[in-house]
């Protein structure tokens, strides 16, 4: 997610996928319905390239030489912000080495404290905090939807949480992945991120760092590692999304299409045993008894290898009076976890994903996630719609 400090907050911005910091994705070490404005393939070094990809990558304007050098992991510093109509996101086999997926993190981007606007009723206390609790080993037994999105941005490697969300054109074999708008695309003046895969029930066993030091990627990624080859995020995150200030924040989500890194013929919802329908018409904030966000917290004193919950009873945050106010919980967990998804009962009484993790207190405190309206539900059906056939 992307930090603020007390009730200052911060939305991720620019041209790739971005991180949010406090709970949402970060660089590793190493090296309206909404005018939906988002997509994306995938590559791969040796390089077994999609159909058509060549074209396409000429008509973006990029050379595929270059591209198969190494322009799919190096950024042009002034030019990474570059808009382009399409995310190229071709699949490159086994990028996501274990090493990588370890080291992947979310920068810590403080901003300085300032007043949240529409305070007037519509904005309630700052909540208590909420220990995240840890989630008992397999992950998949208990939360099957869950896992981690990894991508690479100007910064490096970097990490983000979402979940498998159903699909209303192919029942009980969906391949969509609920997540942040920040973790897709850097917002206003910026573009998409490079290299974006879900890997669900990352870290299943719950082992320690020290634990998975020479862990396979089998033990990383027991369900396999599945690319995005189209993402899509609010036309209000890419063109008001902001680094500073929440700018963007009440329209921070996104929605992935992914397909396995190798061949199978099962879809994701089969892979991982379930996935969660998304509610548009959540009850209002405070006939709500209970929202859980899950998530893989990284910043300390998490280290992002473990799935973390929250669960509090929410309350109101707005940045903005003209903007839908959005979800808040007591929640200690850091950045990393931005994306996460929120469960809580929606309107037909059954668990039901309500909101993402987005931003929160450098403190560590908080979370806060938008309220998913008719922006969210024009997303996440442009998604749908344009696999229906498929």
């Amino acid at each position: 997610m992307r930090s603020i400090r007390r009730s200052a907050v911060a939305a991720a911005a620019v041209a790739a996928v971005l991180a949010l910091t406090a709970t949402a994705c970060g660089p590793e070490d190493d090296g309206a319905d909404a005018d939906p404005s988002a997509s994306a393939t995938q590559g791969s070094e040796d390089i077994a390239l999609p159909d058509n990809l060549d074209d396409r990558l000429k008509d973006l304007g990029i050379d595929l030489d270059k591209w198969k050098d190494g322009a799919w992991k190096n950024w042009d510093k002034d030019n990474w912000l570059r808009e382009a109509g399409e995310f190229i996101n071709p699949i490159i086999e086994d990028l996501w080495k274990p090493d990588r997926m370890r080291e992947a993190q979310e920068p810590d981007q403080p901003v300085e404290e300032e007043d949240i606007s529409g305070d007037q009723g519509v904005t309630d206390p700052d909540p208590q905090p909420v220990d995240a609790k840890q989630v008992s080993a397999p992950y998949s037994a208990q939360v099957p939807e869950a896992g981690k999105v990894f991508f690479d941005g100007p910064e490096g490697s970097m990490v983000c949480s979402a979940t498998v969300v159903k699909d209303p054109a192919h029942p009980g074999k969906s391949n969509l992945v609920w997540t942040a708008g920040h973790c897709v695309h850097a917002g206003a003046g910026g573009g998409w991120y490079k290299n974006l895969a879900f890997v669900p029930a990352y870290n299943d066993a719950g082992k320690s760092a020290a634990q998975l030091k020479n862990a396979t990627r089998e033990e990383l990624a027991p369900k396999g590692v599945w690319w995005a080859d189209w993402a899509q995020t609010s036309s209000q995150w890419i063109d008001t999304g902001a680094s500073v200030g929440g700018k963007g924040a009440p329209y921070d989500f996104a929605v992935l299409h992914v397909k396995p890194e190798g061949t199978g013929g099962k879809s994701l919802e089969e892979t991982v045993g379930g996935a969660l329908p998304v509610d548009f018409n959540a009850p209002a904030v405070k006939s709500i008894d209970e929202i859980t966000a899950t998530g893989y917290p990284a910043a300390p004193p998490f280290d992002g290898q473990k799935m973390h919950q929250c669960a509090d009873k929410p309350g109101r945050l707005s940045l903005d009076a003209a903007k839908p106010t959005m979800y808040r919980i007591g929640c200690r967990m850091t950045a990393g976890s931005s994306g996460g998804g929120w469960v809580a009962k929606g309107s037909d009484g059954k668990p039901a994903l309500v909101s993402n993790t987005s931003i929160g207190p450098s403190s560590a405190t908080w979370l806060a996630g938008p309220h998913l309206g008719p922006e969210a539900k024009g997303v996440y059906n442009a998604v749908s719609e344009k696999f229906a056939n498929k």
